[in-house]
């Protein structure tokens, strides 16, 4: 007896029910039923304009899709593992809609070309959203930094109390790696706007297809040039993953600065209670936990590369089933991203501030040291000579618990007779971060050339 299967004609008896579950799609591909009903409504359209098929197939079919779109918007639409995947499950929808003629849609097409041309509008619909999230979320990065160019803190490396810094060259120091993210999903795009609808299973197809009019149909740039490639690239798709696992490093990192700038021991800011939790036993806490989530989360957008990466590494051309595997990755890695950007750009937007505190943290500390030592060296003393110099009275300064603006002149003279009175106005943080006024530095008015650089860009995109 033949198998029931629409590809079953060869087959005499029907997939074990334990491989048809294990081989089926359709749980997940179905979030792929809008692309693949525009993908095949082009398609149609293309075998009329051809001639492939006549103007009342064109019209039965065309009819049957947008059916199935109303019930798609509707939530009509039910699906079945006995049909495997989203467009075999489609096509039998459409069959039981307008009959026979419905195997018509195939013609010219193998599912390996269709489900690559799914993929493809898939990321190309979604790229422009992450794109706009990606803005939404630079342009309250610089308003933060409009807000704070005076704001004092202490600049960490190490961890360790390094130099002071104005708070807004943290904030544009995101904003600029958001702007790398930016730029590698735009490119992403080029990648993502090919079509391989007319490659067929692999060798193309003798049918007198125009693949440009389909391509035009939707809205696709270009169109891949080999049919092999076609059906086997997921270039597109490894590239939105590394680009999402590389934006998602840039949030953990913000991550794993709030974590510790809401601490008891920091208290630099204040998340809103709209992006906290509570503990269920210690009444006092307020726990960062999208904070922490979004942290967490980055391990699995890793996850979903690395997995992609290795199933792509042995496939030999052209489409293997273990290009099934391409999909889910992506789709949660969208379903993740987009709301992770939506809940930064709303917690740092009501976050509060707390400038004394941060302030505060510069002045019982030796973050001042280097200004010390530019102070020596700009009186004609080496550098490294200068370094030995504050380096020992930082040393005096740990041992008697003061730091270097609270020792006499007489002392600081000790170490160095060029030392005079006015290296006390130079020892003052907010005096360090003001003469720091190289291109990109931290000084006010570098902060400012770069707040209207990064408003400049965000204006491009008007």
């Amino acid at each position: 007896m033949m198998s029931k299967k629409l590809w079953g004609g060869r087959f005499q008896a029907e997939l074990d029910q334990l491989g048809s579950d294990f081989g089926a799609s359709i749980h997940f591909d179905q979030l792929m039923a809008e692309e693949d009903l525009i993908g095949s409504l082009a398609h149609v359209k293309m075998l009329g304009h051809t001639g492939i098929l006549t103007a009342d197939e064109v019209h039965a079919i065309t009819t049957g899709l947008e059916a199935l779109q109303t019930d798609l918007a509707a939530g009509k639409l039910q699906f079945s593992t006995a049909n495997e995947d989203i467009h075999m499950n489609l096509e039998a929808l459409l069959t039981k809609k307008i009959g026979p003629v419905a195997g018509k849609l195939h013609t010219a097409r193998s599912r390996n070309d269709q489900v690559a041309t799914d993929f493809h509008l898939y990321v190309k619909r979604r790229l422009p959203k992450v794109l706009a999230q990606i803005r939404h979320f630079q342009a309250v990065l610089v308003k933060l930094a409009e807000e704070n160019v005076t704001t004092v803190m202490p600049g960490y490396t190490h961890l360790q109390h390094a130099q002071p810094i104005s708070l807004a060259q943290s904030f544009l120091a995101y904003f600029n790696m958001l702007q790398r993210d930016y730029e590698r999903f735009e490119f992403n795009q080029q990648h993502t706007d090919l079509l391989p609808l007319g490659a067929a299973a692999l060798a193309g197809t003798t049918f007198p297809i125009d693949r440009e009019f389909t391509a035009d149909e939707l809205g696709f740039q270009k169109l891949y040039t080999n049919s092999l490639d076609a059906v086997s690239d997921r270039d597109f798709a490894l590239e939105f993953l590394s680009n999402s696992a590389i934006l998602m490093m840039h949030l953990s990192r913000l991550s794993e600065e709030l974590s510790l700038w809401v601490s008891q021991e920091f208290k630099f800011v204040e998340l809103s209670d709209s992006y906290t939790t509570g503990s269920s036993i210690m009444p006092q806490k307020k726990n960062p936990d999208m904070v922490e989530l979004i942290r967490g989360k980055t391990g699995r957008i890793y996850g979903h590369l690395m997995g992609l990466l290795t199933t792509m590494k042995g496939l030999p051309l052209a489409y293997n089933k273990d290009l099934q595997e391409d999909k889910e990755g992506v789709f949660d890695t969208v379903k993740t991203i987009l709301p992770t950007l939506k809940i930064y750009t709303g917690m740092l937007q009501t976050m509060k501030i707390n400038q004394a505190q941060m302030e505060a943290s510069t002045k019982n500390d030796y973050s001042n040291a280097t200004e010390l030592a530019d102070y020596l060296a700009n009186q004609g003393v080496p550098f490294r000579e200068a370094h030995a110099i504050v380096g020992q009275l930082v040393f005096k300064g740990l041992q008697e618990h003061r730091n270097l603006q609270d020792m006499d002149l007489t002392e600081l003279q000790a170490a160095s007779p060029l030392i005079t009175a006015d290296v006390y106005h130079v020892l003052q943080p907010e005096v360090a971060i003001e003469r720091r006024n190289s291109l990109g530095g931290t000084g006010f008015k570098a902060i400012k050339t770069q707040i209207k650089q990064a408003q400049a860009t965000l204006a491009n995109e008007d």
